[in-house]
């Protein structure tokens, strides 16, 4: 039932194309994922420690990928090792690269189980390159009569190119066909093997001919043929230096050639026919992203079970990395710079005051600059201030270093240490951009404005309170959330036609990684001015398009305001009680303990609970408990799902495993990696909200992530009243009142709901009453956890099959129960049929205030990603419109505080709820205020209501 339901309510994830479709396999590179992914995101771990950031990347890139593309025939091709046959040809090849860093090593394995749980082919063979295998498979499927397309940009792979067989860039989604591959290498593919064996290759050490590049290797091919035919020739060339290059590095070229040879002999390591597409096994691939802790994507795929707002589970965007994502959901055609624009780069270094008198002039002058910081952290809160970037016009931008030291040595004792670079102090660059900074004359562009908002008022001389300020990120965010990344790597490539320098271009990556502070003022310059130049130009393009695109008012008057509200709330944190929290883990940690004794009384012996395999062994091999599945490594699944099927047969040992897991990850989590987060300096936990990650406009909370707390269980509850006010204060807890379904009310203009939220009436009950034909005063327990259920799933696109595993009971009769639901409120079904239809129609819905969510595959031709985009559809504007009431209301809410002369704080919030700390003698006072300002946000068809508690702790407040 479980695996029925999760099928045709979620997945966004591979469908089977139809059968009348030509055979076409699909050949991912995924050694190309792997380093893609783990290059273009910051550090993040699972709770148990292991670095995952790559895991998450990858996953998320195949998510994506096979949303967009289907296929017959689809695999994931690994290279098994650095050592292949091409070692035995020459031995230097590839010597001269680095081992994989100490993050990335133990995610190897990681991915692979990632590719297998999402049900597709992983193929690898010791002895040769993932290359080889995608040259060999090419060949036999072509054999076949098929089409091959290779998810791949990789040059090296572009001599398989023919009628049959494309590559398809995985950035920017575009095909490689043989005049591409003409105007990489100025050859048609067949010939490419030729000009890399006389133009080598340093990235792989391939020594090639000494002295000729790809072009001219392409001239002496077009001219000779092919390489044997121009060494045969090669005394007869006339330049000398040419001639004797070709005649004295011969044997080299051969060898080169050898080398960059792709093997379509090598043997395959699973026949095609094993490579069929067949789409994941929900409950196995939502094990997998449990483990994983990756919620975002549980919820985005619909696989969590929980309709909850999605996440993001990544660290603060500080270095703007591009989106893991493949291309853009609804991508435009890529831009191209005016032949006209200022070119990028030659930017000034400033390393002292007289130098930077003439910016600040200039920057007053044009009345708006682009600014950005460079630190040594991702926290905000803890960063210190490495230097600062301004840019006056396109191509006019400089860097001012205010926190390099000596770059490092070269290891020699017996040299001289280097010297730190000469610059600026910060006290003194401070006190000459701090008049500049805050003038309300001159607008401060920023990426992320955020982020260097928190870091410069924390500079010396008292800080600098930047205002006013324009977001970059915001603006593209208010325009096409759902539809992009809004990075400003990814902005600029998509806006710019401009691939922006990479932080571990001058960084460094793995071991050899240094400082930023630690980088040569020169590459430090041209990296970070280069930052600033960017912001500029993209808000010189994008802010002029907030007005047409009508997103001006959502922009100015909600998104931008955000800005300093999220600074304050960041910078003010929550107090937590560290001891309170030592108490919870040590009760969790005595259940664990009483548990693991019931487990292992259950199971007739000891064993690992936390290992899947003795886990798994028990189950199926000892007790012989049905449905079991091995996977490809033979092992027992013993995910989540597979436990709760077992627990519902009434298997005492998997549901007591359940709660050991359960109680195990919470203490992980939210007692340990919460104790972890508390700042030492004030003994409050200091949340970071993402403004720009969801497709719906919600926020997002890291670091740690406070909106994930579990809300309905005892734990949850338990582990709130950890969050204390401080000596002399309360916490007031203001959440709004069934938001969503109060939005569902207004947009489909229900008569009876809209009814019973004006009396303030039980609106679970009342839906009881409806749907079921009950006097209101016989609507008993049950009917109204059926009413409940329907009233909040009917927001997600639920299917009669998700309804009847919710209420247990058979799919018929849930069935019967959606039909007399929307026979009784005609209007709901009316609105879900308009929303669908305004999607296909325009590519994005509208949430009830305007803003624009784009809803990513509505118009595919694969039912499962369709129907997957139309449930999106549905949702989009209620989560959206959510999100816009309380984000209007925080906005307004810190002036309202101080007009009523109240010192209140606002601490947080998640969801739809607002957490403040406030004086003991103003809690009355306070809420009153909030509540006016909550429910006075926006004018429905409905009231708002917003309800109010308050105690010592965040538990006591609900």
């Amino acid at each position: 039932m479980a695996t029925t339901e999760a099928a045709s309510v979620t997945p966004e994830i591979l469908a089977e194309p139809p059968k009348e479709a030509e055979p076409h396999l699909i050949l991912v590179d995924g050694s190309g994922y792997i380093f893609r992914a783990f290059h273009a995101l910051p550090p993040m771990n699972r709770p148990d420690g292991t670095p995952v950031n790559a895991v998450f990347g990858f996953t998320n890139m195949l998510a994506q990928f096979l949303t967009k593309h289907a296929s017959s025939h689809i695999a994931v091709v690994f290279d098994a090792s650095r050592v292949t046959f091409r070692n035995a040809i020459y031995d230097q090849y590839k010597a001269h690269r680095p081992e994989a860093p100490p993050e990335l090593a133990p995610q190897f394995g990681l991915i692979r189980e990632a590719t297998a749980a999402f049900n597709v082919a992983c193929v690898e063979r010791e002895g040769f390159e993932a290359d080889d295998l995608i040259a060999a498979y090419a060949r036999a499927f072509e054999g076949k009569g098929g089409q091959v397309t290779i998810v791949s940009s990789d040059k090296d792979l572009m001599q398989l190119v023919r009628p049959g067989v494309q590559l398809l860039d995985p950035i920017k989604q575009k095909p490689i066909r043989e005049p591409e591959v003409l105007e990489k290498f100025g050859v048609s593919p067949d010939k490419v093997v030729d000009v890399q064996a006389l133009a080598g290759d340093s990235t792989d050490n391939v020594p090639g001919v000494p002295g000729i590049g790809i072009k001219t290797a392409a001239a002496l091919i077009t001219e000779y043929g092919d390489l044997e035919g121009l060494l045969a020739a090669a005394p007869q060339i006339k330049q000398p230096k040419r001639r004797e290059a070709l005649i004295a590095h011969a044997e080299l070229a051969r060898i080169s050639k050898r080398l960059v040879t792709l093997d379509a002999a090598a043997p395959l390591p699973h026949p095609v026919d094993e490579l069929v597409a067949r789409p994941p096994e929900p409950g196995r691939l939502a094990g997998f992203l449990r483990e994983q802790g990756f919620r975002s994507l549980l919820h985005r795929m619909g696989l969590d079970g929980d309709a909850q707002p999605e996440t993001a589970p990544v660290s603060r965007p500080r270095y703007n990395a591009p989106s893991p994502s493949l291309a853009p959901a609804a991508p435009e055609p890529e831009a191209a710079p005016a032949a006209d624009a200022a070119p990028f780069g030659g930017y000034e270094t400033i390393t002292e005051a007289a130098a930077l008198a003439p910016w600040i002039a200039a920057a007053r002058e044009a009345g708006v600059m682009g600014l950005d910081t460079e630190t040594d952290s991702l926290d905000a809160l803890h960063a210190k201030l490495v230097g600062i970037s301004i840019a006056v016009a396109p191509g006019r931008a400089c860097y001012i270093p205010l926190g390099h030291g000596a770059p490092p040595g070269n290891g020699d004792m017996l040299q001289e240490a280097p010297a730190a670079p000469v610059q600026m102090s910060q006290a003194e660059a401070v006190a000459a951009l701090k008049p500049l900074l805050e003038d309300p004359a001159v607008l401060k562009v920023l990426h992320n404005a955020k982020y260097d908002l928190e870091v410069l008022c924390r500079a010396e001389n008292g800080g600098i309170a930047v205002a006013p300020v324009d977001d970059t990120m915001l603006i593209s965010y208010s325009m096409e959330a759902g539809r992009h990344g809004h990075g400003m790597d990814e902005l600029s490539a998509l806006h710019l036609g401009h691939q922006p320098i990479t932080y571990d271009t001058v960084t460094g990556t793995g071991r050899a990684r240094i400082p930023f502070g630690q980088v040569a003022l020169d590459k430090a310059t041209a990296y970070a001015a280069e930052d600033a130049d960017v912001t500029l130009r993209l808000w010189q393009l994008l802010k002029p398009r907030l007005r047409p695109d009508h997103a001006l008012a959502l922009y100015e008057q909600v998104e931008r305001r955000m800005v300093a509200v999220l600074r304050d709330m960041e910078l003010a944190g929550i107090k937590v009680d560290g001891a309170e929290l030592a108490r919870i883990g040590e009760d969790f940690s005595q259940r664990m303990v009483e548990l693991e004794k019931q487990i292992h009384e259950l199971a007739g012996r000891a064993f690992n609970i936390g290992s899947p395999k003795q886990l798994g062994e028990i189950l199926f091999d000892e007790q012989k408990l049905p449905g079991g599945k091995r996977g490809k490594a033979g092992a027992w699944g013993t995910d989540a799902a597979v436990l709760e099927e077992l627990a519902t047969r009434g298997h005492a040992l998997p549901r007591r495993v359940l709660d050991w897991r359960q109680l195990a990850k919470l203490k992980s989590t939210y007692v340990e990696g919460l104790a972890a987060q508390i700042d030492p300096r004030d003994r409050r936990v200091h949340t970071d909200f993402s403004m720009a990650v969801t497709s719906t406009g919600r926020l997002s909370s890291t670091e740690p992530n406070l909106q994930n707390i579990p809300i309905r269980t005892e734990e949850g509850a338990r582990i709130r009243r950890a969050f204390v006010a401080e000596p002399g204060h309360v916490l007031l807890a203001a959440d709004y009142s069934q938001i969503e379904l109060r939005l569902l009310a207004h947009l489909a203009d229900v008569p009876s709901l809209r009814d019973a939220f004006a009396k303030g009436e039980d609106i679970h009950s009342r839906t009881a009453a409806d749907i079921f034909g009950l006097a209101p005063d016989k609507v008993d327990r049950e009917a109204r956890r059926r009413a409940k259920t329907i009233n909040f799933g009917i927001i997600y696109g639920m299917s009669a099959f998700g309804l009847a595993s919710r209420l247990g009971i058979p799919p018929a009769e849930a069935r019967s129960i959606i039909d007399a639901y929307f026979s009784q409120y005609p209007g709901i079904l009316e609105e879900m049929e308009r929303l669908k239809s305004e999607a296909r129609e325009k590519g994005y819905v509208l949430t009830p205030f305007g803003r624009k969510l784009w809803i990513d595959g509505i118009q595919a031709k694969e039912q499962a990603r369709r129907g997957n985009a139309e449930r999106a559809a549905i949702n989009a504007p209620f989560q959206g419109g959510a999100a816009e009431i309380i984000k209007r209301a925080m906005v307004r809410m810190p002036r309202a505080l101080q007009e009523a002369g109240l010192k209140a704080r606002m601490l947080l919030q998640v969801h739809d709820e607002l957490l403040f700390e406030v004086p003991e003698g103003e809690v009355e006072a306070t809420a009153e205020c909030v509540r006016t300002v909550m429910e006075g946000v926006a004018a429905l068809r409905v009231p708002l209501k917003a309800e109010i508690g308050h105690g010592a702790n965040w538990g006591e407040a609900h």
